[in-house]
């Protein structure tokens, strides 16, 4: 699939800013970076869209995908983003990739397992680095980058990583 599709997933208490290039993108990470967090914020703003504390901002529709019930709440999506959180055993299946390759979804996968029956590109592997409010997705790596004294308060109070810093990383 080809295009970029921005994505702003925030509440008053935290912010997730960044950008899709492929229709799969894999996100890794520590425990507590904040994996879950984005999933969970992504899916209480799918559940609730008017009384959410969530604002999600992207040209295409978001979901969550979960549960043993994948492939029939998949059927009824498209031209979306489609987000998975770790523990959905589905996602490691020869039966998912084959399906996932015939739709005109892009696919947000969390996981810290391989995934040899998905056909992602490295360059679409990133990590979470959480800064007071603001999550930044990272390429592996990317760490040294943005060192405590490159980051600074943004004009909405949001911790930002200057321009140019950390090319190819996701910054808002």
């Amino acid at each position: 699939m080809k295009g970029k599709h921005r994505i702003v997933v925030s509440t008053k208490r935290q912010k997730y800013e960044f950008e899709l290039r492929r229709n799969l993108t894999i996100l890794r990470g520590d425990s507590a970076t904040g994996k879950t967090t984005l999933i969970e914020m992504i899916q209480d703003h799918e559940n609730d869209p008017l009384g959410s504390p969530v604002e999600l901002i992207s040209d295409k529709k978001c979901y969550v995908l979960e549960g043993a019930l994948w492939k029939e709440q998949l059927a009824g999506i498209t031209d979306s983003i489609v987000f998975i959180d770790e523990g959905n055993t589905f996602v490691k299946a020869e039966e998912f990739a084959g399906v996932i390759q015939n739709t005109d979804n892009y696919y947000v996968i969390v996981s810290r397992e391989s995934l040899p029956a998905l056909p992602y590109s490295v360059e679409e592997i990133y990590g979470i680095r959480t800064s007071g409010k603001y999550g930044t997705l990272l390429l592996p790596g990317q760490e040294s980058f943005c060192r405590s004294s490159a980051w600074h308060e943004g004009a909405a109070g949001y911790q930002s990583c200057p321009a140019g810093i950390g090319d190819g990383a996701i910054y808002g």
